[in-house]
């Protein structure tokens, strides 16, 4: 079943294959272990679009009529667009123009140049979908997002309120501040973040390489100790693990987190600002599952960053981290009520 159905397979194909055409040139031959590049991997999704969009060629997921309003659904990781397939098709019903992108480092996605710095900074993955919005003609769309995704949807509603019609965020407000971060924090925490001092050391980085498809799997369970996914629900998002900027992109994104790696200085500015820690004022719905077993702050610490028509839901049942998946039904009808508040 192509829950992303193409809305013109012949022109997806062509769009997809000049740009791979274009990576190709850029970077050199594809080699046999980017499954991505060489077309043997499928997403259980159908063909998939791919755009040039700022420093990437963005693969992405389409669902629903091409004139209806946006929403834009951003996973985090270890995760992936399957996060959200029974949540797009539930949108894609209500009338929306549901786009679906792999971030940096994830799935299909490539960067265009081989000297571009593999950063996974906040700023940056911010940019992506900035550009990835003009690079689609969308002027404004609802952000629906969690982990990387709802930081990234936050930044995006914090800094370009015009182009976010409302906001999704799991796990709230999730901008964040390196220096801040960079304090010790008390052990129950430390505890909490332990990939985070794993992936500090080059030992982290060495073995979150060799291990990438078993280490993430541990922190789903670790993130959704109730959610009993099986093996074919895994697997289909660990194919998006195997893109050549994986294993750099996470490294670097939580080392950057703390201090211990440098961002690129072009979003200096933008990270000025970020760190000032900016109210969101768009219409927002925060969400928290029940169960979420990764770190996440209490909603009553981050109520207060969001200045405009705002609601924060809780979802029961057993509910984790990655909550579009384990609650679709209910992430959905967020999405749908945001704009309606």
């Amino acid at each position: 079943m192509n829950l992303f159905g193409p809305t013109s397979i012949n022109r997806r194909s062509f769009i997809r294959n000049a740009a791979a055409t274009l990576v190709a040139t850029e970077l050199g031959a594809v080699t046999a272990t980017d499954a991505y590049a060489a077309g043997a991997v499928s997403t259980g999704f159908g063909p998939l679009n791919t755009v040039a969009a700022g420093d990437l060629l963005v693969e992405y997921a389409e669902v629903g009529p091409a004139d209806g309003p946006v929403a834009i659904l951003l996973h985090g990781w270890p995760y992936d667009i399957h996060a959200f397939a029974d949540v797009a098709p539930r949108l894609a019903a209500a009338g929306y123009r549901v786009i679906v992108p792999y971030l940096r480092g994830y799935g299909g996605t490539r960067f265009l140049s081989a000297v571009t710095l593999r950063n996974g900074q906040q700023g940056a993955v911010a940019q992506d979908i900035v550009a990835l919005m003009d690079a689609l003609s969308i002027r404004q769309a609802v952000l629906g997002a969690f982990d990387w995704g709802a930081r990234t949807a936050c930044i995006l509603a914090a800094i370009w309120p015009e182009r976010v019609a409302g906001l999704v965020s799991v796990s709230g407000y999730l901008i964040g501040n390196p220096k801040a971060n960079a304090k010790p924090l008390p052990p129950a925490a430390e505890f909490a973040w332990w990939y985070q001092s794993y992936f500090a050391t080059d030992r982290g980085r060495d073995g979150y390489a060799a291990n990438t498809a078993a280490f993430n799997r541990f922190i789903w369970q670790q993130a959704s100790p109730q959610w009993r996914f099986d093996d074919a629900t895994y697997q289909r998002s660990a194919q998006s693990f195997g893109n050549p900027d994986h294993v750099a992109i996470v490294v670097h994104n939580y080392r950057w987190r703390i201090g211990l790696a440098s961002g690129e200085p072009r979003f200096d500015a933008l990270e000025a600002r970020l760190a000032q820690a900016p109210t969101i004022a768009v219409p927002s719905i925060t969400m928290e599952g029940d169960a979420n077993g990764a770190p996440h702050p209490d909603p009553a610490v981050y109520a207060g960053k969001f200045v405009g028509r705002y609601q924060h839901r809780s979802v029961s049942g057993g509910v984790g981290h990655n909550l579009p998946q384990e609650a679709p039904a209910a992430f959905a009808q967020a999405v749908l009520d945001v704009t309606r508040l």
